[in-house]
């Protein structure tokens, strides 16, 4: 079927004045107009006849459709209840997407994609996400009791290069080490900001992390793990060993069990946060959980 783009700037001009649609800075609407863009965000996606697609704000469709054309089925979580009216006209042509007026960070996302996809597929979510809310979403996915084999969304430049981040950078940090723990991270190209409506101040850039079969590293409490990568980045210009007395305390059993952990890491204390890698963060944290008994009761 040959049905017009919806992101072209005279169509999005057209469905936004035919619905007085006007954009709410609090959700972080901005609006694709450049079908080229689109058509590579699902290129890069992979996506075919046998992939389940999730989309989080739809906004008009513009993405949307596009999916659509080559997915088996999409579902798009849509948080502005004004934009269902828009979206049943705009994407009434495509009977494979199914809209749900609900909040993603707070949806039941097995229960829902169970509900909606007839087939089971492989998962992909592709999504231009919220500005403001682009990590809390992610993480969502990544910990949702859902399958999902890859993630490629459309974030703030500056995000990306964090989360595509390697030590002993600026940009690297908790969010680096959260999100390579468990995907493989790629920046597949940059969207300048001429290409949306309203134009944000900011490049985007497109990512695309693929779940990894087994986490980057091994660990024997994740939590432990998580926590310990927190707190090596809590002081940022302070050495680890600063960071770590001043996240676990300063007693005397603590700074014992502290010491003897890096030690037997071989992890200097003197180093800052930013230049360990996972693999150096996973043995520092698997030694102290290994020693704890040592000194605590």
């Amino acid at each position: 079927m040959d049905y017009k783009d919806i992101a072209t700037p005279s169509r999005t001009k057209e469905i936004l004045k035919k619905y007085g649609f006007s954009f709410k800075k609090s959700l972080g609407q901005n609006f694709l107009t450049e079908p080229n863009i689109l058509r590579k965000i699902v290129a890069v996606a992979d996506i075919t006849g046998t992939t389940n697609v999730i989309e989080v704000g739809p906004g008009i469709g513009a993405l949307t459709e596009n999916l659509a054309r080559a997915a088996n089925q999409v579902l798009a979580y849509e948080i502005d209840g004004r934009l269902l009216e828009v979206l049943a006209e705009t994407l009434a042509p495509y009977p494979n997407v199914t809209v749900l007026h609900e909040d993603v960070l707070k949806a039941n996302l097995s229960k829902d994609a169970t509900a909606v996809f007839s087939q089971n597929y492989p998962v992909k979510v592709v999504a231009n996400l919220p500005y403001y809310i682009t990590t809390p979403i992610m993480m969502r996915f990544l910990e949702a009791d859902l399958e999902i084999s890859e993630m490629i969304v459309m974030m703030q430049k500056e995000v990306a290069e964090r989360i595509t981040a390697s030590p002993s950078t600026k940009a690297y940090g908790t969010l680096s080490i959260a999100v390579q723990y468990y995907m493989e991270t790629e920046v597949a190209f940059i969207v300048p900001k001429t290409a949306f409506v309203p134009q944000p101040n900011v490049d985007s850039a497109i990512l695309k992390l693929t779940k990894r079969a087994q986490p980057a590293v091994e660990v024997i409490d994740e939590a432990a793990f998580f926590r310990l990568t927190k707190a090596s980045f809590q002081l940022r210009r302070k050495t680890l060993w600063n960071n770590l007395t001043h996240a676990y305390g300063k007693d005397e059993a603590t700074v014992s069990w502290l010491e003897q952990s890096l030690e037997a890491a071989q992890i200097d204390r003197k180093r800052r946060g930013e230049t360990l890698s996972l693999t150096e963060f996973a043995e520092l944290s698997n030694k102290m959980i290994e020693l704890k008994e040592q000194f605590f009761d």
